[in-house]
Order: C-alpha cells, then sequence, then structure tokens
C-alpha cells in the first residue's frame, strides 16, 4: 500500500490542479463570462456526451487493464491491436443510426428545451474523443505510466476551457465559437494522449499460426475477451449514469438555467471525489494482476488500508467545503446559493464512495463482475424513477435526493458482494472512529462564523479545521499509510 500511496500522491497533484482550475472555471468564469442558459447548455452538452462514453469505448478501456497482464510478447501487440478496433463496431452503427433518426433523438432529449437540437453532433464527437482517450489512457495504465495521462484527463481540457471562456469576457470571440472550439479541445485531448500511447508502446500486426488458423487473426481467449467487454460496457454506462443522469434529466424536466445551478453545487461536491479518483488510476491495473495471481491475502490488506486512508483524506475535504459554503456562495452569484443542500448531500455520498476503497478494481477485474452489471442496471432504472418523481417536485434539490440515495444503495450492494464472493471488507472500527470525529468536527465548525470578509472567514476556519484535525488522525493513528506521510513531511521540514 505504500508503493501506491506513492504513485497516487503524483496522480492527487495533477488532480488537485485540474479541480482548481475547473473551480474557477465553475465558480467564477462560467458565472460571470456566460449566460446561465448557455453555462446551462455546456453542462448538457458534456453530461450528455459522458453518458454516450462507456458505450461508444465498448468498455475497451476496462479489458485492456483485466487481460493486459496475461498475455505475453507477440499476444500483447494482436491483444492491444484488437482493442483499438473493437470501439468502431458500436462508434460506426451508431453514427448511421443517429445520422437516420437524428430528428426523433432530438426530441427525446430536448422536450423542455428545444435549442438542445442545434447542438447533436456536438455531443456526439465529444462522446467519440472521451471514448477513445480513456483507450489511450488505459494502454498506458497498463505500462505503469499514468501520470501524463491523469495530467491530460484533469488538467489539459479544464486549462484549454479557461482560456476559452477568458477570450470569451474579453469578447475577443463569441459563444458559438466557444463551443466549436471546447469540441475542438477534447478532439485534440485525445490525439495527443493517443501520440503519448504510441510513444510508449506503438501498435503492431502480428500474425500466427497458419493464415487457416482462427488465430491468425484474433488474440487467444477473444471470445472471453468479447464477452466481457460487452458485458463491461453496463458497468461502465452504470457508474456514468449515477454522475450524469441528474443533470441529463434536469435538462428533460426544467429549463436549462436549472443544470448551471446544479453543475456549481456537484463540481463543489465533487472534489471529494479526488483522492480515489487519483489511487484508482494505479490501483486498477495492480489488482488484476494480483487477481491474476490468486494472491487474494494482498488485496485484502490493501482493500482496508485503501478504504481508510481514503476516507481520512475524504472527510478532511468533506469538512472544509461544507463548513465554508455559506462564505463560498457569497462569493458567487445569489442565484447559486440554491445548490447548497447539493453540495452536503452529494459530498456525503462521496465520502461514502471513498470507503469502498480498491473496491471498483477488484470487482470489475474478477469474474464477479456479472453480479455488478445485474446489480447497476436495477439501480439505474430506480435512479431513473428517482429523478422522474423527485426533479418535477423538488428540482435541482430533488436531482441530489435521487443521486443520493442511488449512490448510497450502489456503494452499499458492491461493499455487500465483495464480502459474499471474497470474505473481505474495507470495514473496521477505524471507520466507525473516523465518522464519528468527521461529524464531530462538522458539529463544531459548521454553525461558527468569525464575521469577517467570506475569504478571511474562509481562510481562518480552514486554517483552524487543519490545526486541529490533523494532529487528532495522527495521534489516534487512523491510518498508517498517512502517518507515514505525516511522519516524512516532518523529516524533511
Amino acid at each position: 500500500m505504500g508503493i501506491v500511496f506513492k504513485q497516487s500522491a503524483k496522480n492527487v497533484l495533477s488532480t488537485f490542479l485540474g479541480f482548481g482550475i475547473g473551480a474557477f472555471n465553475t465558480l467564477f468564469l462560467y458565472v460571470n463570462f456566460m449566460s446561465d442558459a448557455y453555462y446551462g447548455l455546456v453542462g448538457f452538452l458534456l453530461s450528455t456526451a459522458m453518458i454516450l462514453m462507456p458505450f461508444l469505448s465498448f468498455g475497451v478501456q476496462n479489458t485492456i487493464i483485466k487481460f493486459y497482464s496475461s498475455f505475453q510478447g507477440e499476444a500483447r501487440d494482436k491483444f492491444l491491436l484488437w482493442m483499438l478496433f473493437l470501439p468502431l463496431f458500436i462508434i460506426v452503427p451508431a453514427t448511421l443510426l443517429s445520422v437516420v433518426f437524428q430528428k426523433q433523438i432530438v426530441v427525446f432529449i430536448s422536450s423542455k428545451n428545444e435549442s438542445f437540437g442545434d447542438y447533436f453532433w456536438y455531443i456526439f464527437i465529444i462522446a467519440v474523443s472521451i471514448a477513445y482517450f480513456e483507450v489511450f489512457f488505459a494502454w498506458s495504465k497498463v505500462h505503469l505510466k499514468s501520470s501524463f495521462g491523469n495530467l491530460m484527463k484533469e488538467v489539459f481540457h479544464r486549462l484549454a476551457t479557461m482560456c476559452l471562456l477568458v477570450l470569451l469576457g474579453t469578447e475577443l470571440i463569441t459563444i458559438a465559437f466557444f463551443l466549436k472550439a471546447l469540441v475542438g479541445v477534447y478532439v485534440l485531448r485525445m490525439l495527443i494522449m493517443k501520440g503519448y500511447a504510441y510513444y510508449l508502446h506503438m501498435p503492431k500486426i502480428v500474425w500466427s499460426t497458419s493464415p487457416r488458423g482462427k488465430d491468425y487473426w484474433l488474440p487467444s481467449r477473444f471470445g472471453a475477451i468479447l464477452k466481457y467487454t460487452s458485458l463491461i460496457i453496463i458497468a461502465g454506462s452504470v457508474a456514468t449514469l449515477l454522475l450524469d443522469l441528474d443533470k441529463f434529466m434536469i435538462g428533460k424536466y426544467k429549463l436549462v438555467e436549472n443544470i448551471a445551478y446544479y453543475n456549481v453545487a456537484i463540481y463543489i461536491a465533487t472534489v471529494i471525489a479526488i483522492p480515489v479518483r487519483a489511487m484508482h488510476q494505479i490501483t486498477y491495473p495492480m489488482v488484476a494482476q494480483l487477481l491474476n495471481e490468486k494472491n487474494y491475502s494482498e488485496i485484502a490488506i490493501l482493500y482496508k488500508k485503501s478504504s481508510i486512508s481514503l476516507l481520512v483524506i475524504s472527510s478532511f475535504l468533506f469538512l472544509l467545503i461544507v463548513t465554508n459554503l455559506q462564505s463560498l456562495y457569497q462569493l458567487i452569484d445569489p442565484t447559486y446559493a440554491t445548490g447548497i443542500y447539493v453540495v452536503i448531500l452529494i459530498g456525503f455520498a462521496r465520502v461514502l464512495d471513498n470507503i469502498l476503497g480498491i473496491n471498483n478494481a477488484i470487482l470489475y477485474n474478477s469474474d464477479y463482475y456479472r453480479l455488478v452489471l445485474f446489480l447497476g442496471v436495477i439501480l439505474v432504472l430506480v435512479a431513473i424513477g428517482l429523478n422522474m418523481y423527485f426533479i418535477p417536485r423538488y428540482g435541482i434539490k430533488g436531482a441530489a435526493i435521487a443521486t443520493f440515495m442511488a449512490s448510497v444503495l450502489y456503494s452499499v450492494s458492491k461493499i455487500a458482494i465483495v464480502y459474499w464472493k471474497f470474505k473481505m471488507s474495507p470495514i473496521s472500527v477505524k471507520t466507525a472512529g473516523m465518522l464519528g470525529i468527521a461529524f464531530c468536527f462538522l458539529l463544531l465548525f459548521y454553525f461558527f462564523e468569525f464575521g469577517f470578509h467570506p475569504i478571511i472567514n474562509m481562510l481562518l476556519k480552514s486554517t483552524a479545521i487543519t490545526i486541529l484535525f490533523i494532529p487528532t488522525i495522527y495521534s489516534l493513528n487512523i491510518s498508517e499509510d498517512i502517518n507515514v506521510a505525516i511522519k516524512s513531511i516532518l523529516k524533511r521540514t
């Protein structure tokens, strides 16, 4: 776990940098340089593209990670080459269907906002670009080179968007040009990631046996590979739908401006997901290899350690965000303050996600991923029903309630499956202790305000929480890896 912690730290830095730039874009540039309607439109385009992405990628990014370590030599080259072509089996038919049924699709997605139909192909191009970006990112992950890919995934498009927003704010470009350029940013990001993946390992055409043999064209175990990648589409879709379904459905039931208000709140809460996202970049290929080696004892240790470390970090972020919400929204347009309760609900759901640790890596790389797929489909249907009920009645607060309920059910279910099949659990006495500590800090600081300027209030409150929180965690030895990291920092100072 120490190795994972050190490697994850590099990804955490780039992820935090990306989220910092994204926060500046989301909370200030979009709010001040773009109307609520167009801001909501951008949120809808990106969310819809993210929902399409798992289908268009054909689950290849997960397939590469699961099967790569089981191949050797030329067999790896044949496997990787096929991974480049598999998404086209979905993308090409999807393109043809979109051309034929474009009007019907537009009517379905834009019942409340007719302007969505004008940007139909923007959604599709962004979705394809993200899909192939993830394929090339997985290509680099299996070579244990995730830092550059994580930088591209978290920083590049946000930095480019920031530049475009500044140009828009200074009226050097129009909103129409901005939207076209935004599509170009995702295409360019995909092409750069492709170049880096090929730099690490150039794809090669490899033949084997005789031209009459079935293995001449196909990699070994191709049936198992195709079965996995077909089913894993559902898993990827479930995860994405639970993240972006709410914004899509707000666009169906409410005016587009509501997506802008919801998007700000969701972005604030999503910062809490940074630790688990960063750790997954390195743990997915590692867990896949450990499963292939049947090294379950090492996985069990990694499971518990990753869970408690992520819980400590995410709880700290949750406290910093939630206790400063009142001051933060004073700095933003007051119209957006309706999202305060959205931040709290979704933020707590993200803390619970962190408790899972490497749970997703275990499930998606094991033979029990089918259970997750079945469960995920049920929960997506539940989430759709919850959104259909709550959004028309409570607006963006209803979307947050629906997402919170679906996310918690999904997290609890995945913990139960791993315990059932592997007899492993991430939860311990320390988990309960950490949640208790976080709750005490929340009660202590949420209702307390210094009464100064919002920025000064946030600085003072954040400093007070940090000064009290870190020594408390260290003295109670909640996480061994975090204590080691703290000792290492103290030795350098």
